[in-house]
């Protein structure tokens, strides 16, 4: 343990590839993101539709985990998930949340903060029926969160679902759907030489978005 803390106490990467200002980013935050987003697809970005949701139970109690988003525009971010999950119960009690992507192949970093809502009902059907089957089949199997005893209860439960799906159309299960974050703040996280990194945030006050550097 000691060598390993050593090695990692040890690493430093300074960061060139770009620099950010008040003066380049677009007026509007889910535009900037857009521009950021267009880049790390044209850079090929591992997983860059990976983020990590940031949930906060009853007894303020943090969670996190990585998960995917499957669309965005004017604001509003879409995951899928079932809402019997931590993660969705936490929502349903709390619906503050945060979304963070990194993509170290930019040296960028975006937070965005916001209020989650579950998504429409016919949006949640629309996506159900684009994913594979083999993942439909996962959505009614999988009981999120709770205990297995082992991976073979898990198995035997796919295996059974499948047998009674088989030669059917596959519905969404009810407990299984989107969510909707409403952005209210954002961070955009350009590294720099020497720590000394560029951050520009977009807080929402009055319907208006109010643009501000923050210290690295």
């Amino acid at each position: 343990m000691s060598e390993i803390n050593q090695h990692i106490s040890q690493l430093r990467e300074d960061f060139l590839k770009g620099t950010l200002s008040e003066q380049d980013v677009n007026s509007f935050p889910d535009l900037q993101f857009e521009k950021w987003m267009q880049n790390a697809i044209e850079s090929k970005v591992l997983e860059v539709q990976a983020c990590t949701l940031s949930t906060v139970s009853l007894d303020l109690k943090p969670n996190s985990r990585i998960i995917y988003l499957r669309e965005f525009f004017s604001n509003l971010y879409y995951f899928y998930t079932n809402f019997n999950s931590k993660k969705g119960q936490e929502i349903d009690e709390n619906n503050n949340v945060c979304l963070t992507f990194f993509w170290p192949e930019l040296e960028r970093q975006i937070r965005i903060e916001g209020k989650a809502y579950r998504a429409p009902l016919e949006k949640s059907d629309a996506y159900f029926k684009l994913r594979p089957r083999d993942s439909q089949i996962g959505a009614w199997s999988s009981p999120q969160s709770k205990k297995l005893f082992n991976r073979g209860v898990l198995e035997e439960i796919i295996q059974a679902t499948t047998s009674i799906l088989e030669g059917k159309d596959i519905q969404r299960p009810d407990f299984w759907g989107g969510y909707v974050i409403q952005a209210n703040y954002y961070e955009f996280w350009q590294g720099r030489k020497n720590r000394l990194h560029d951050r520009i945030c977009y807080t929402l006050e009055n319907q208006n978005w109010k643009i501000e550097r923050l210290a690295p």
